[in-house]
């Protein structure tokens, strides 16, 4: 092996502290790796976002990952050529004692409502524009630690409109207003769900009932996909969502089961009654029973709880000291990127107890409730 002349670099000061490494899981250097010898057009971008109270991740076109420092045992030297000696001399620029690990992360969407709160788009919307709150699409991107193909999939699933570039959640009693006559149109026009015209649909809204086309277009895309202007609808999904509208009124005081079942039925139409499922609805209501009575149910989303996985278990123990397995993994679908992360969110913060009825959690700790 060469012997090779190590100099510490005039700029050596200057540098310290400007060079980071970043250890790559394998998908990432095959992403960069594919995309090296690719036109400019086909290269993916990567993102580091993060505000001064955030920790920072990593995003690519469709993924976000974790930035995590690791501390080194041994320090490492960065170093480069020297410019004044062609020969085998190099020049120290900075030493590492760290390296940023990247772990897979679920998108951090939770900001979302408190970005766009005060900028809801309700019935009779026009009225009110001058003075509504406005978030634009790019802003919002930029701050949300997201990927854009994960930010554009959390405005479907918290229903959040674009509307002449600005982000607008729609109130949930007119969306399930509008996905009613949706269902009601789709059966009075003869249209199968599996194959509805879209422009039938979106002229039909807009001339009984002023729903903007704009408005409508982007909801019946929320609920299924368009290809050349037919729209596979997912029922369950529309189903799910007028569901989930009624069981809102339920958060303080519970709706007995058969009560909110007959209520969900009228509103969906004999049509469509038998895709009703409490399953769809799971991660969004707590089911009690009594001996001396029928069952009930409240309201209580996943996503109203806290995001930090200590909070979000302590929420949890104190709203119920024991949860069987499959009652508590939906409230934790969101903070964990796989099975395998949640199983070891369960490990750390609650304690399985094994009986004939299956398996139990209750808290690491305890809880006044």
């Amino acid at each position: 092996m060469s012997d090779i002349d190590v100099r510490f670099s005039p700029s050596t000061a200057q540098d310290a502290g400007s060079f980071r490494l970043i250890e790559l899981p394998p998908e990432l250097c095959q992403l960069i790796e594919s995309t090296m010898n690719a036109p400019s057009h086909a290269q993916s971008t990567l993102c580091v976002k993060g505000s001064i109270a955030e920790d920072a991740v990593l995003c690519t076109a469709d993924k976000t990952y974790a930035l995590r420092s690791v501390q080194l045992s041994n320090t490492l030297l960065v170093t480069t050529p020297s410019r004044t000696d062609s020969g085998r001399a190099v020049n120290v620029r900075d030493r590492i004692h760290e390296v940023l690990e990247l772990v897979p992360s679920v998108p951090k969407l939770h900001k979302l409502p408190m970005l766009l709160k005060g900028a809801q788009y309700d019935e009779g919307d026009e009225d009110r524009r001058v003075t509504l709150v406005k978030y634009t699409y790019d802003q919002a991107l930029c701050e949300i630690q997201a990927s854009e193909a994960e930010f554009q999939q959390g405005l479907k699933e918290k229903r959040i409109l674009v509307l002449d570039g600005y982000l607008r959640p729609i109130v949930p009693t007119h969306l399930s207003t509008i996905l009613e006559l949706i269902l009601s149109y789709v059966v009075t026009l003869s249209l199968s769900y599996q194959a509805a015209g879209v422009e039938e649909l979106v002229s039909t809204l807009a001339d009984e009932h002023e729903v903007p086309r704009e408005v409508s277009g982007q909801i019946i895309s929320w609920f299924g996909p368009v290809k050349e202007g037919l729209w596979e609808m997912d029922v369950k999904a529309v189903v799910a969502e007028i569901g989930l509208e009624i069981l809102r009124h339920y958060k303080h005081e519970p709706i007995v089961e058969s009560e909110f079942l007959s209520k969900w039925k009228n509103k969906v139409g004999d049509t469509f009654e038998a895709f009703l499922a409490l399953e769809l609805l799971t991660g969004n209501y707590l089911r009690s029973q009594d001996n001396s009575s029928s069952a009930a149910l409240t309201y209580f989303p996943a996503s109203g709880l806290q995001m930090d996985p200590a909070a979000r278990f302590t929420e949890l123990f104190l709203t119920k000291q024991r949860w069987k397995s499959n009652d508590i993994e939906p409230f934790l679908s969101d903070i964990a990127v796989n099975s395998k992360e949640r199983d070891k969110l369960l490990l750390k913060y609650a304690r399985a107890i094994t009986t004939p009825e299956g398996t139990w959690y209750t808290s690491r700790v305890g809880y006044n409730n």
